[in-house]
């Protein structure tokens, strides 16, 4: 007698999606990056506080938040206080790829005094003094100038205001205190890794440059120095050897009092935990005058 048997369902192999080792501490840190760089644009007051309470309550968890995606999915994520399916989404994001679109957009929307301005102590007339005599153009290179002296040799800061300006990046730069590096550390991990060949930079200013002139790259509008709204501005972003880049002229005052805003390049360079910018210029003096050279 025959008795009729169900099929077994078949086995399917599934491939667990990997994520990046990101700490709670560390995507809470993006979040509320992100939220600075909108409060400096001027955006939606709740769309800033959405990520500021997210921020919290990934900080604030005792359970990795890669764990609670990896074996809920976002519908786990979904259940905490202030995380929606926007939020969700982007977290989901950060672990898979290591980093948020979100994120690199804003950083070439916003120009480096404006960030300045983020710092107490820093207004409109001090963020361009900064820029404009030292140089410099992210939060960690103004860190390592209030702690080499570079600071205080600029007019408007004493020995009072430096330290309020150290003391203010030590908290937005190091939000958590389990992760503090004072800036001897940064310095060693600096000095150690560098930053991606001069040639590969020369090569990203050559590309951009040329897709640029053929207009061949999505234009913004920026917020500085563009009264009219238009979008002017060139963006590209590409990955090379490893490498995230993104460049596009420079919209600083220097630039625009200069007349070098479609010279200029400025390059925002990214992998994992390394991240840094330089400045290809046209160099206007000596043996390699005429040639590009990278700056910063």
């Amino acid at each position: 007698m025959c008795r009729s048997m169900t099929p077994r369902p078949m086995m399917q192999n599934t491939i667990s999606p990997q994520y990046f080792a990101l700490s709670n501490d560390e995507i809470a840190n993006v979040f509320e990056q992100i939220a600075d760089l909108l409060e400096i644009n001027e955006e939606n007051y709740y769309r800033i506080r959405a990520y500021r309470e997210a921020a919290q309550t990934i900080r604030s968890l005792e359970r990795s938040i890669t764990k609670i995606l990896k074996f809920e999915g976002r519908a786990g994520l979904e259940k905490l206080p202030h995380i929606g399916q926007h939020l969700s989404l982007s977290i989901e994001e950060l672990l898979q790829t290591g980093e948020l679109s979100l994120l690199k957009q804003l950083l070439t929307e916003v120009s480096p005094e404006d960030v300045f301005k983020l710092i107490p102590g820093i207004g409109d007339v001090l963020a361009h003094r900064v820029q404009q005599e030292l140089g410099i153009e992210t939060l960690e290179e103004l860190e390592l100038a209030a702690h080499t002296g570079q600071l205080d040799a600029v007019p408007g800061f004493g020995s009072g205001r430096t330290q309020l300006v150290r003391d203010a990046l030590e908290t937005i730069l190091n939000r958590s205190s389990r992760q503090r590096i004072r800036v001897s550390r940064w310095r060693e991990i600096h000095a150690a890794y560098a930053m991606p060949s001069i040639a590969l930079i020369l090569d990203i200013d050559t590309e951009y440059r040329r897709l640029a002139a053929a207009g061949q790259l999505p234009m913004i509008a920026p917020r500085r120095f563009n009264p009219t709204g238009k979008r002017w501005l060139p963006v590209m972003h590409t990955e090379r050897d490893g490498w995230w880049f993104s460049a596009l002229y420079s919209n600083t005052a220097r630039a625009h009092e200069l007349g070098k805003t479609h010279d200029w390049v400025v390059i925002y360079y990214d992998r994992g935990d390394h991240q840094g910018q330089c400045t290809v210029v046209t160099e206007t003096r000596g043996d390699r005058r005429g040639q590009r050279v990278v700056r910063g």
